[in-house]
């Protein structure tokens, strides 16, 4: 008979070493696309105004926090390398286990990243022990099970999640989710993501000639963001930006 939390931290291990990979390769290609170029940087302003121990996990080469005065953790070498020759602190971690003290940051950042790990209740209580009472939790996760595409797979994800569930999840780690907003693209056919999966396996050159030219022309149309208090839980939202507290206790 197997054992369950073996073939769970079997499955967790291959997860990890795919997502590095990939990022890895990914970023290593890739130019850095500063914070204020993206349509979170209004919000982000707002809550690092009051937030001056910041942490952003998994930022890749789309760090969504200021450089200056933030740490940065990060699975991928070639961002890490990245942000430091940008000046910002950034050391090697996992969301799982992130090499901070407990209780030291105002704001954590953890854009499109719990949904990559296997065991996301690990990911949550990691990002609730490293945040201090009352401090600003930012994060993003794919919504609907039912949405799940090719594009899922290619990129490492575990899960997508049901919004009413993610939001108990949050509330057993010890956060309260006060604004939410649709964040994403927003695909409205899988062919495009089934297209741009199969040109980054099997055209890669070309595939990241037009990833490093025309998303950062892209970044330039973002809809601004449109927050609205608690939950959006609607069925055609394909991804969600919660803004959420760290409860005392």
């Amino acid at each position: 008979m197997s054992d369950p939390v073996f073939a769970s931290a079997n499955r967790g291990a291959q997860l990890t070493e795919h997502n590095r990979r990939f990022y890895d390769g990914l970023w290593s290609q890739s130019r850095l696309i500063a914070p204020e170029r993206f349509n979170t940087w209004p919000l982000v302003q707002q809550l690092a105004a009051q937030a001056p121990r910041r942490l952003e996990i998994a930022p890749g080469m789309r760090p969504r926090l200021p450089l200056a005065d933030t740490v940065f953790v990060d699975l991928s070498q070639p961002a890490i390398a990245a942000l430091r020759a940008q000046g910002a602190q950034a050391t090697l971690g996992l969301v799982t286990a992130i090499p901070c003290a407990d209780a030291c940051f105002d704001f954590v950042c953890a854009f499109d990243i719990v949904e990559h790990v296997e065991d996301d209740r690990q990911a949550l209580r990691e990002l609730a022990r490293v945040a201090a009472p009352g401090a600003a939790l930012l994060l993003s996760v794919p919504l609907h099970p039912t949405h799940w595409n090719a594009f899922d797979e290619f990129v490492g994800h575990r899960r997508r999640y049901v919004p009413a569930e993610f939001a108990a999840l949050l509330r057993e780690s010890g956060f309260a989710v006060e604004r939410s907003a649709v964040y994403g693209m927003q695909p409205k056919s899988s062919w495009l993501l089934d297209l741009g999966a199969w040109y980054l396996t099997h055209k890669r050159e070309r595939a990241m000639w037009w990833y490093n030219r025309v998303l950062p022309i892209g970044v330039r149309f973002q809809k601004k963001l449109e927050l609205v208090d608690g939950l959006i839980a609607d069925d055609n939202v394909d991804e969600i930006l919660l803004v959420c507290r760290k409860q005392a206790g």
